[in-house]
């Protein structure tokens, strides 16, 4: 299979998403993106025993001296502590500005080491590799790092871009299937909030996904890439189109709080947020209940739930007040206007909020 490139262009921060097989075996496209021959790999117990010894010795190879850090695997690890452990061995070895960070796992990992990164001596060069789907098509991409807080995910972080993202979609092979199918909550949220012949597409070639064909895979996170990619240069800082891109996470991200960092993976919470917005967007008169039932059915064919835990809908609401889109004290939710379009609403009346969550639970 051949390489594909999709450009995120940030002016002097601009880098190079790569996609394609057997891309950890190879180090030729992390070489030119070191200041000096050294690496700190940050990874976890799940995906270090699988791939940490395949990429550092791809970089031995070349003479690049690498030290790695293993942490533990789980949302709920995503913490001050554990980010001190990165700071620790950093320290330890002695790394300095010119060390580069690698972040090799998925959302966790990524999220942890490149606010590492970007606080590490006041910020040290970073690349993302990213392991899981989810990751390869969304939190690898676009400088969103962070940790949570017991009061609300990602509410502690930095916008830091990497210098590089390798998207290796052999190591897809090794995912669950549970977090495979994560993974693809976050690619039909791209084609419901941008692109409706790719939700299409995607309504076509759900099974080869779920196949792990090779072809349907890598396109599947070329498109998601690319979307990403232009949503984030023409909005880096998510000061307006960007939060598109939250699309089902307003409810996702109470979903995982309310439950415990963990319970569910983020993107199973964010599959049931989808359909929690897409319900509230019906209600509004802005998509049709045909629209809703196509979503519905998609998520299900990923094996993704369609409707949230037994969280009370009154506990919910006070959850989604701490999410980042909240401006005034005012709730912000982005809301489907069509299947391929969105938009932020706020100012919502309470009774169509109530009523969907309502629903959504009776589901």
């Amino acid at each position: 299979m051949q390489t594909l490139r999709v450009d995120v262009e940030l002016g002097e921060r601009a880098y190079a998403i790569h996609i394609g097989e057997r891309l950890l075996s190879s180090a030729g496209l992390i070489l030119p993106q070191l200041d000096l021959p050294r690496v700190a790999i940050v990874t976890n117990t799940t995906v270090a025993p699988l791939y940490l010894q395949q990429l550092a010795q791809a970089l031995r190879a070349r003479e690049v001296e690498v030290m790695s850090v293993v942490l533990e695997d789980g949302e709920r690890y995503k913490d001050w502590f554990t980010l001190s452990r990165i700071y620790d061995a950093l320290l330890e070895h002695r790394c300095d500005r010119r060390t580069t960070l690698i972040a090799l796992g998925g959302g966790v990992v990524g999220d942890l080491a490149g606010f590492a990164a970007a606080t590490y001596m006041r910020g040290i060069p970073f690349i993302q590799v990213p392991t899981t789907l989810l990751a390869q098509v969304d939190s690898s991409i676009g400088g969103k790092t962070g940790i949570n807080h017991p009061l609300g995910k990602n509410m502690i972080g930095a916008f830091y871009q990497p210098r590089l993202v390798l998207a290796d979609i052999e190591v897809l092979k090794s995912l669950p299937a549970r977090e495979f199918s994560a993974g693809l909550a976050e690619v039909i949220k791209h084609g419901l909030v941008r692109d409706a012949a790719f939700f299409a597409w995607l309504e076509q070639n759900m099974e080869k996904l779920l196949a792990g064909d090779p072809q349907a895979l890598a396109h599947a996170v070329r498109r998601c890439c690319e979307i990403k990619a232009a949503v984030v240069a023409e909005d880096e800082r998510e000061t307006g189109v960007r939060a598109l891109l939250n699309f089902g996470h307003t409810f996702g991200h109470a979903i995982e709080s309310g439950l415990g960092y963990g319970t569910w993976l983020h993107g199973e919470a964010v599959a049931a947020g989808m359909v929690m917005a897409a319900d509230l967007s019906q209600r509004l008169g802005l998509i049709t209940q045909p629209d809703v039932e196509r979503i519905i059915a998609l998520l299900k064919r990923a094996s993704l739930p369609t409707a949230p835990p037994d969280i009370a809908p009154g506990r919910l609401l006070e959850l989604m007040g701490a999410d980042k889109k909240a401006e005034g004290g005012k709730l912000r939710f982005v809301l489907l206007d069509a299947i391929g379009s969105a938009s932020v609403r706020a100012d919502l009346p309470a009774a169509a909020l109530q009523q969907a969550l309502a629903y959504s639970r009776a589901a």
